[in-house]
């Protein structure tokens, strides 16, 4: 069972990386990156990794992901006072 569930969780980040490379959406993408990441987590939760999985999801899905759209929001600020 644990093993389905690994290989379900896997191809769901591939599915979840491959529409990162994809969309169009800026936004999207980097919310997408950061389901890759929250699901990368609870695959080393089930490897029996909890700390490994702590810091992925603190890291990587949360702060990770906030820094990138406060970037995204921060140069689309600038493009528009530049105009």
């Amino acid at each position: 069972m644990e093993t389905i569930m690994i290989i379900l969780l896997a191809l769901v980040m591939l599915a979840a990386a491959l529409a990162t490379i994809h969309m169009k959406n800026m936004i999207s993408a980097i919310l997408a990156a950061g389901v890759v990441s929250l699901f990368a987590s609870v695959l080393y939760l089930l490897m029996a990794a909890p700390d490994v999985a702590m810091t992925e999801a603190a890291i990587g899905a949360g702060l990770s992901t906030v820094i990138f759209l406060l970037a995204f929001k921060k140069t689309r600020d600038e493009e528009v006072e530049n105009g």
